[in-house]
């Protein structure tokens, strides 16, 4: 009797699972065929500001600014993303000595020239917690002495340019409209309605999920080890790219960073520390640029689509070093606090498109503006290294 039961059950349960495979096998297929379908070419090299952007960027700068508030360091108020820093570093920023002429562009245009700049490393999180955490890393980086007429009129940027990025080549949110979703959601303490907004199955943003939780990678080996990403579109004289920064030891003498004790809260401060400043060995990476395509699909609208590399390879553009230095003192960590990066800090030959890249215009210099009135600071940038 009980041999009869199980063998019964081992045929229901069999079956069943094989109506589940099927189930998933068709459901993966008609997946495959719908983002094959959706996410085809050809595409607009133009922008397309959707109807009511403006009301929806005011909004995340109220959330932006509530944000700040909350998670203030006792009365200093920090960045709404990004809030802590691993240092901030002097970097010297090479044009290669051949660049394609299409290329030739803005601080790019003189084949062998070097900026100077300040570069700024960074955990995603509005909230500096250990960095052990499963966070989003990021790079900043500002060019001086930039000279010409610039994207944005404030006396304190006028010599900038620019470069914002962080660990992961897309975005979780397609567009300013999704932001205000997933952002507001996220801000009042409701992450599961960041991404399930209501029990309608088709405003449920299952793939931007994926993409969340792969961005909050655990911790790199030091802030120097990492691919660091645009993101969004810009333009580089009449093309429209994207542009990433990756690790280029070659160019650097051979280094092998001591095993950090990640236990400890800030260990890729110290990773920084211990290769600069210690052991005084230069880091080194190599600025790249990918370029539309528009016959397939490299959407300028969209961050949440990853442009094809097999399509649209990457090429490297110019070379930053990092040297050796001393850089984590008080008085170099508050001047870093007190900088503002905003890629619209720039030339009109990098101007950022995309409606990502016109919200961060808005609310980066709205929360930058309320957070130094907080803190009574100025936005002086430091003097070149």
């Amino acid at each position: 009797m009980l041999k009869r039961f199980w063998l019964w059950f081992g045929r229901v349960l069999g079956k069943l699972l094989l109506v589940l495979l099927v189930v998933g096998l068709v459901g993966w297929l008609a997946g495959e065929a719908y983002y094959g379908w959706k996410f085809s070419g050809p595409v607009s090299t133009e922008e397309a500001i959707p109807a009511g952007e403006a009301a929806q960027t005011q909004a995340i700068i109220n959330d932006a600014i509530r944000i700040v508030e909350q998670h203030r360091d006792n009365t200093r108020v920090l960045r709404d993303a990004h809030a802590k820093s691993h240092g901030c570093v002097k970097a010297e920023v090479t044009v290669l000595p051949e660049i394609s002429s299409d290329l030739r562009a803005g601080v790019f245009a003189e084949p062998g020239k070097t900026w100077q700049a300040w570069m700024r490393l960074s955990n995603g999180n509005a909230f500096p917690q250990f960095d052990r955490v499963r966070d989003a890393r990021g790079m900043a980086i500002k060019l001086l002495d930039v000279p010409g007429t610039k994207l944005m009129t404030s006396p304190a940027h006028t010599g900038e340019q620019d470069f914002v990025m962080f660990n992961h080549p897309v975005f979780f949110v397609r567009d300013v409209a999704e932001y205000r979703q997933n952002f507001n959601a996220q801000s009042n303490g409701e992450k599961v309605t960041a991404f399930f907004p209501s029990w309608d199955p088709r405003s449920w943003e299952i793939r931007h999920l994926i993409i969340a939780l792969k961005t909050l990678a655990p911790a790199p080996d030091s802030p120097v080890s990492t691919t660091y990403s645009s993101i969004s579109p810009y333009k580089l004289g009449e093309a429209n790219i994207k542009y990433r920064v990756i690790p280029d030891p070659q160019s650097c003498p051979p280094y092998q960073l001591p095993e950090q004790n990640t236990a400890l809260p800030n260990f890729l401060r110290n990773a920084l520390y211990q290769q600069l400043s210690l052991d005084r060995v230069p880091a080194c990476f190599a600025l790249q640029v990918q370029q539309q395509n528009p016959e397939h699909y490299m959407p300028i609208e969209d961050t949440s689509v990853e442009w094809d590399e097999d399509i649209s390879p990457f090429v490297t553009l110019a070379r930053i070093k990092v040297p050796a230095q001393d850089f984590d003192s008080r008085e170099q960590n508050l001047a870093c606090d007190n900088l503002s990066f905003n890629p619209w800090h720039g030339l009109p030959e990098h101007r950022p498109i995309g409606g990502i890249n016109r919200l961060r215009k808005a609310v980066y210099e709205a929360v930058s503006a309320y957070r130094h009135q907080r803190n009574g600071a100025s936005e002086a940038t430091p003097a070149a290294p």
